[in-house]
């Protein structure tokens, strides 16, 4: 091989071995991203389930107190207007 040849061996050598190195590198930074994203996520899923639940129950426990407060409304307005009357 000429010396020519040679260096350029000797340059695409190296680019190669940089370009592994910082390969190796970013892959471990995209393993520990995706580790980190996916503990996030399970975090946000169970905070979502922790307020579905609580919303839940909420509307549970509204539901019959508006239509309880519905109804006391109308009954109230009746009796003032029969009081009104009579």
């Amino acid at each position: 091989m000429s010396s020519a040849a040679e260096v350029l061996v000797i340059i695409v050598s190296a680019v190669l071995a940089i370009f592994l190195i910082v390969a190796i590198i970013l892959t471990i930074y995209l393993i520990r991203l995706s580790a980190e994203i996916r503990r996030i996520a399970k975090t946000a899923q169970s905070t979502v389930d922790t307020i579905e639940n609580a919303v839940s129950s909420a509307t549970k426990l509204i539901s019959p107190l508006v239509f309880a407060e519905t109804i006391g409304k109308y009954i109230t307005k009746y009796a003032n207007r029969n009081k009104r009357k009579g």
